[in-house]
């Protein structure tokens, strides 16, 4: 079957992304091997479809807000994390795999301390996963991290930051953290809008003082 090639009109003209259908999984698995070393592009894979994405600048600026946002509450709050970036996750078996925009072991991180090398096929899934959408994504990327058994989703689309949280086998919408708290939906929404307009120093002093704050409060209500 001969692989048919759609080009996705992005609402961000500086991310550029394509979908092509009938892809075999051994294609994919040569197109990774041959971006090995590379950030980009980024590729989804789903059961024949694969999606290629060069992210936009506002797509990678946003991701590293939340992946900061992750690391700050987390060295405030004393909670070991790791972060593993965009790693490739895949899985031969139910021919899906993918590239996150960020990822990080919390609850599980004992499971992989220590090791240079994580394998998807036998290791678990990070906890948390933040997902850009700047440019109305064409793949729905959430049944493939349901599959993959992720527990959470923060979600950036349309200047808003949304959680999910697996339950089963779909994700329902929260309003709160489960592997992170005391972090929010408005929370993550209001500093990422905070990011556009602060210097970078002060918005890092602002989260850092806004944790602070709920740590406080956290320790007077014991």
């Amino acid at each position: 079957m001969a692989t048919v090639i759609t080009p996705v009109r992005s609402a961000d003209p500086t991310e550029q992304r394509i979908v092509l259908q009938n892809v075999a999984w051994e294609t994919y698995e040569r197109l990774l091997a041959d971006h090995l070393d590379s950030s980009v592009p980024r590729f989804t894979y789903d059961r024949g479809v694969l999606e290629i994405v060069s992210p936009s600048t506002e797509h990678e600026e946003t991701n590293r807000t939340l992946a900061t946002l992750v690391e700050v509450v987390a060295e405030e709050l004393s909670i070991n994390v790791r972060n593993v970036g965009s790693m490739t996750f895949r899985k031969r078996d139910i021919k899906r795999g993918f590239e996150p925009d960020s990822c990080f072991y919390i609850q599980r991180l004992a499971e992989i301390r220590g090791r240079t090398e994580i394998d998807p096929e036998v290791d678990p899934p990070p906890d948390l996963l933040i997902e850009i959408d700047v440019s109305n994504q064409s793949l729905d990327r959430f049944p493939i991290y349901a599959q993959m058994g992720v527990p959470e989703v923060w979600r950036y689309r349309r200047k808003r930051v949304s959680i999910h949280s697996l339950d089963v086998d779909v994700f329902r919408e929260i309003d709160a953290s489960v592997v992170l708290p005391p972090i929010s939906s408005e929370v993550l929404t209001r500093f990422v809008e905070a990011s556009t307009r602060l210097d970078r120093i002060d918005w890092l002093r602002s989260l850092r003082e806004w944790v602070r704050t709920q740590r406080i409060g956290n320790q007077g209500a014991t």
